[in-house]
């Protein structure tokens, strides 16, 4: 048997609380974006431990997807230790199969980690210890918006050689800066 697997590089984000509630909203909407009759197989997903993902994947996306989560497990910070806005050392990791049949060489949190360390360098809004945060939720939305929007359709990805948008087929060609203008009238 042939394992295929298939990276959905379109990036979605969110902005909310951070509650059942908000989970059940995300799920919901990542939810109604699948086209689950096209889909070959089941789609894997991997959450942190956080507890409120498991209704929230359960009720949106149940029998559809094969669900795992990883919980991080931290070490105990000592008080010399000079990293006052940083959390403690991981120390290890460990996978909890929820339901379906994830492949655990794919359970991992990598690629969401990774996408946060890339909005937190492109806007500095993320940054701890700044005043370049948002003063209103409507302008941290909309730059949140116009990140995603630059990140999947106009950025050329090293490793995939287009955009994210173009990778997942809703685009035939490169975005320019004037299309993006364009896009936002």
């Amino acid at each position: 048997m042939i394992n295929t697997y298939k990276m959905l590089c379109l990036s979605v984000f969110n902005v909310t609380k951070y509650d059942a509630e908000a989970a059940n909203d995300f799920m919901g909407d990542l939810a109604s974006r699948l086209n689950f009759q096209h889909l070959q197989g089941k789609i894997q997903i991997t959450a942190d431990a956080l507890p409120l993902y498991v209704k929230a994947v359960e009720v949106n996306l149940g029998g559809f997807v094969d669900f795992a989560q990883l919980h991080k497990i931290y070490g105990k910070g000592n008080a010399n230790d000079n990293r006052k806005y940083s959390p403690p050392e991981c120390i290890g990791t460990t996978k909890k199969v929820v339901w379906g049949d994830p492949d655990p060489v794919h359970i991992s949190t990598s690629y969401v980690e990774r996408q946060n360390l890339t909005m937190r360098m492109h806007m500095r809004r993320f940054t701890r210890l700044t005043n370049a945060f948002s003063k209103k939720m409507d302008n941290h939305c909309y730059a949140i918006a116009l990140h995603f929007v630059y990140y999947n359709f106009v950025k050329v990805h090293k490793t995939l050689r287009v955009t994210p948008a173009m990778a997942a087929g809703l685009t035939k060609r490169f975005w320019t800066l004037e299309d993006l203008v364009n896009f936002a009238d």
